[in-house]
């Protein structure tokens, strides 16, 4: 049986529940480990499996760790790209968590091992790709600084409640939106363009987002008043096109331009950009997810 590859950061490597989790899962099937080092180690890594004789390959790691590898395969020419599968070793792990994908090194592992590849999308940023979600202007800060009260209270509302309330005080990013056929001027507090459902620890930013629709799901808070921070906490519990200020639509790709550079963060990974494209890619990468995925559109 051809082997599966896992790729794990090294200071991961040593934790002793992974290695009794890989000792043990060497008596179904091979294994082989490889350690990343420094910058550069997990795509060089990728490309070398890619081109031998592997089964498919294996990311330890969180959010941050998933991205390299998305843009690692999307590099390579599709038919090039192994499957992956995920063993959930970050901080967040919300794309695993999202996914269902279990935290068990042990029952991961064994997922990695028998279960069954899906295609999923991946979403391009200009020269960069995602999977799971890419946060703009405020709401790339907002993570770091709410509350673990907040969130306890509010559940997934919190990661953008924290934002809305020191808001108040922040200088909106004035641009332009373009999506389908839809295009105007606006100043945006707080933004997200998801692939899957979940950032900042846990909270839901798009409950309905499927990893294989061919879709974008897209959350913009615009700027609002003092007076509206009633009516905004509102249409946070239900975002929709037709809100005044929390706005929610789906599309196949989206525009940003502005004169001044927004703060983005795609799945963990800071960037600025003035001109921005999100746009779908199909069916680009599989990855080895649980039965009945709540990700996936069946």
């Amino acid at each position: 049986m051809h082997p599966i590859r896992v790729i794990v950061n090294g200071k991961k490597a040593g934790l002793e529940a992974f290695r009794e989790a890989v000792f043990n899962a060497r008596k179904k099937a091979p294994i082989e480990i490889r350690v990343t080092w420094e910058q550069g180690d997990l795509a060089r890594l990728v490309r070398e499996a890619c081109a031998e004789d592997v089964r498919r390959l294996v990311i330890a790691g969180g959010d941050g760790t998933v991205n390299e590898m998305a843009n690692a395969l999307m590099a390579l020419p599709i038919k090039q790209r192994l499957p992956f599968a995920i063993i959930p070793m970050g901080t967040a792990n919300d794309f695993a968590t999202a996914a269902n994908i279990p935290g068990n090194y042990a029952h991961a592992l064994s997922l990695a091992q028998t279960g069954a590849p899906s295609d999923i999308d991946v979403i391009q940023a200009n020269q960069r790709y995602f999977i799971n979600v890419a946060s703009g202007g405020f709401g790339a800060q907002v993570t770091a600084s709410t509350p673990t009260a907040l969130k306890n209270c509010l559940g997934g509302g919190a990661y953008t409640l924290s934002g809305l309330v020191q808001a108040l005080r922040f200088t909106p990013h004035k641009g332009r939106i373009k999506y389908a056929e839809n295009e105007w001027h606006d100043e945006i507090i707080v933004s997200a363009v998801c692939n899957g459902t979940q950032a900042g620890g846990g909270q839901v930013l798009a409950e309905h987002a499927k990893i294989n629709d061919g879709l974008l799901n897209t959350v913009a808070i615009r700027r609002f008043p003092a007076e509206a921070f009633t009516q905004v906490l509102k249409e946070l519990q239900q975002p929709a096109s037709d809100n005044q200020y929390v706005k929610a639509f789906t599309c196949e790709w989206i525009e940003w331009q502005s004169q001044v550079p927004m703060p983005i963060n795609l799945d963990g990974e800071p960037i600025e950009s003035r001109d921005i494209r999100f746009s779908v890619c199909p069916a680009a990468v599989q990855v080895v997810l649980p039965p009945q995925c709540p990700l996936l559109k069946l």
